[in-house]
């Protein structure tokens, strides 16, 4: 274990064996991080947190400060779920659960890169790309393996698919089904084909999806 001399670490966090914690870090007393995980310079983590095994926390990022949801009371308990090997670039904010015992939870190997926003009661699943300066709202779910593109930005209480693709600089405001394109402004352009065969979903059940694609979005119903 490394903890840099500036770090300041509750003595009541639990630390992992093998963790690295940069120079200026902060952690408090309720926050738990497992084994092999780094945690860079200026990074903060407060209050109810759980950070699994083998995670990257970088320079500056920002995880377990309140929500920003004026109806929040401190008084309130709520927390974070932070699974295994996710990589969490610099300057990223996760803020946690707003109703009382609730929780803002993130999967397994998923990618958030520099400046992303994670709001309260976001649930994102596992192996999903949130890139550059993303911001999700409160209570947003991505399911597994979506792809957002950088500077998109997506409004409270939305549910983004299964290997859904989003160009950069969009912005939504409604749900986006499994396996689409989506882009600019709540506009869906076509099928993540590539991401569909790279998941390994097979030849039949790719056909199905698009015929559903078609009947819903090329048919005029």
């Amino acid at each position: 274990m490394k903890i840099h001399a500036t770090a300041i670490v509750d003595p009541k966090a639990k630390i992992g064996e093998g963790m690295e914690i940069g120079p200026f870090s902060i952690i408090g007393p309720d926050v738990t991080i497992g084994d092999n995980t780094i945690v860079q310079s200026h990074v903060v983590i407060e209050g109810d947190v759980t950070i699994g095994r083998g995670n990257f926390i970088g320079h500056g990022a920002i995880i377990g400060v309140p929500p920003q949801d004026v109806s929040f009371s401190p008084e309130r308990k709520t927390k974070i779920e932070i699974g295994d090997d996710n990589i969490i670039r610099e300057y990223c904010t996760i803020h946690r659960g707003s109703p009382d015992r609730s929780a803002t939870t993130i999967g397994d190997k998923n990618f958030l890169m520099s400046g992303a926003h994670i709001g309260h009661n976001c649930l994102i699943g596992n192996n999903i790309v949130i890139a550059n300066n993303c911001l999700l709202g409160g209570y947003v779910r991505v399911d597994d393996g979506a792809f957002l593109g950088g500077g998109s930005t997506f409004h409270q209480f939305m549910h983004i698919g299964r290997l859904v693709m989003v160009q950069g600089s969009s912005a939504f405001g409604k749900n986006l089904p499994p396996f689409v394109i989506a882009a600019e402004r709540n506009c869906v352009f076509g099928l993540n084909v590539v991401g569909m065969r790279r998941a390994g979903l097979s030849a039949n059940d790719r056909d199905e999806i698009k015929q559903a694609f078609n009947l819903v979005y090329l048919s005029g119903l």
